[in-house]
């Protein structure tokens, strides 16, 4: 059975990271974490006192960021990595959130973030989930789904995740962060967050996880069956 490569796309906080880790592991793939790679970016920029406003000091700080994914016996999680240190809590926290679309889309970030995440999917059988995995990093991925829901239970999504991390947000605050994030990730030059044009939609407002990853498995399941039957057919005409 071919591996193919499955680009889930969408707005923040619409269970994209959960799904695509639970599509991973179901059907034995790896999964790439493309936001966690930007929030380590904006990590790394805060802690460096990079200008967001200097070609030089964001080319400067790019050449000496190194991001990695590490396995976690213990939760059975991948964890990022940057600079060899584990940032994984680190890099959920609000004060990231609110910089991280800031980040993003900056043009020399997304070129050299871009070309680690095509060349972590090189080999195929992976799951990633970003704003461009569709349209940019893998514009020939088998599968794309484009995520969606509406902004009021996205919000209340987010704050559940950083309550249960110990981190009280208010409300009203998340939706504007939220809100923030959607016109900076829909309206900017370099690699916009748009729906690819044959990427199935799926608005998660009233689904459970399961739900979402049990859709997602049946469009992949989908896609490989058609993909074994043309092989097949190929195998038949020769």
């Amino acid at each position: 059975m071919p591996k193919i490569v499955i680009a889930i796309d969408g707005y923040s906080s619409c269970g994209k990271s959960t799904t695509a880790k639970a599509v991973a592991a179901r059907m034995g793939y790896g999964y790439i974490d493309t936001g966690a790679m930007y929030r380590a970016v904006s990590l790394y920029f805060i802690q460096e006192k990079v200008s967001l406003s200097s070609h030089r000091d964001i080319l400067m700080a790019l050449e000496n960021i190194h991001i990695a994914f590490k396995f976690n016996s213990r939760t059975g999680k991948n964890e990022t990595c940057l600079n060899g240190l584990n940032v994984e809590d680190e890099i959920r926290k609000m004060y990231i959130s609110n910089i991280v679309s800031e980040v993003s889309a900056i043009p020399e970030v997304r070129w050299a973030m871009v070309a680690q995440q095509q060349q972590m999917g090189r080999r195929r059988g992976v799951v990633m989930d970003g704003r461009d995995i569709g349209t940019k990093v893998f514009p020939d991925a088998e599968v794309k789904v484009f995520m969606t829901a509406d902004t009021y239970t996205r919000a209340r999504r987010r704050q559940q995740e950083l309550l249960a991390k110990g981190e009280l947000v208010n409300l009203d605050d998340i939706i504007s962060n939220l809100e923030k994030r959607d016109h900076i990730d829909t309206t900017r030059a370099e690699s916009p967050l748009v729906q690819a044009p044959d990427a199935m939609l799926l608005d998660t407002s009233y689904m459970t996880i399961e739900e979402q990853v049990d859709w997602v498995i049946e469009l992949a399941d989908r896609r490989l069956a058609e993909l074994h039957r043309k092989r097949a057919n190929k195998v038949l005409v020769k």
